[in-house]
């Protein structure tokens, strides 16, 4: 899975779970909200005010990371 900025917060957790602390340091309480669930990346990044591209560019490298 390759993370976009349409990709579902819930889903990108579900799927590579090493990625919550990659949101908790970039201050996301995604991992403990409700609304993770049904909100994107892009969303979540919106009511944060974080740059979208650092925080895929960051999600992917760890996802990465993970796979080797």
């Amino acid at each position: 899975m390759v993370i976009a900025k349409y990709s579902l917060v819930g889903a990108i957790l579900k799927y590579h779970p090493e990625t919550a602390e990659v949101f908790n340091e970039m201050g996301l309480g995604c991992v403990r909200c409700p609304s993770s669930a049904r909100e994107t990346l892009e969303q979540a990044c919106n009511v944060h005010g974080l740059d979208i591209d650092i925080v895929i560019e960051k999600l992917n490298s760890v996802t990465a990371s993970s796979q080797n």
